[in-house]
């Protein structure tokens, strides 16, 4: 689902810095360095965005992170602290589950996962990473799996349903008992 880019001048959006890398290059004379940054934007009521900048001083690679970051913005539809469903996503080789939890459990999430999760302004998550834990990897598919939640009202109009209806049939489906199993 393509989700619209968000005007991010009109928001209090917090800068956070995921990853600084140094890069050599070798050239006739010596070494030249430079520095890549992942930086992930947001103002903590469901608007989040990353970026990388590279540059040959940091505070310019910063910079230009930040920039990309706040062109990349999306909404992130919470329920209460969490997140309305599950959801896992891939991104190159790295897999990313994010499951709601219940109000007051925090965020259980890693090094990559963290910062994006903050930044939205989701209070009660738990993550696990599988395959390459690359913070670059892994802040891009967290992004990913937060840009494809669907939200309880979008979920109940494709479904012909009010979200109170939507709502009861979950409640009914977690505390439906289980099959009696027949001994033979």
């Amino acid at each position: 689902m393509a989700r619209t880019r968000i005007n991010s001048e009109n928001l209090d959006l917090e800068e956070r810095v995921v990853q600084i890398n140094r890069v050599a290059k070798v050239v006739k004379g010596g070494r030249r360095f430079s520095f890549s940054t992942v930086v992930v934007v947001g103002d903590g009521k469901g608007h989040v965005g990353i970026g990388m900048g590279k540059a040959s001083e940091v505070p310019e690679a910063i910079r230009k992170g930040v920039e990309a970051a706040k062109k990349n913005v999306t909404y992130v539809p919470l329920v209460n602290t969490t997140i309305p469903h599950e959801i896992i996503t891939k991104f190159s080789s790295t897999k990313v589950m994010l499951r709601p939890a219940a109000p007051g459990t925090g965020v259980i999430a890693g090094r990559g996962v963290r910062p994006v999760i903050e930044a939205a302004g989701i209070k009660d998550l738990l993550t696990k990473v599988y395959g390459s834990n690359n913070p670059v990897n892994v802040v891009k598919a967290t992004f990913l799996a937060l840009t494809e939640l669907i939200s309880l009202d979008e979920m109940a109009r494709r479904r012909s349903m009010t979200p109170y209806e939507l709502h009861q049939r979950r409640l009914r489906r977690e505390v439906a008992p289980a099959p009696a199993e027949t001994v033979t």
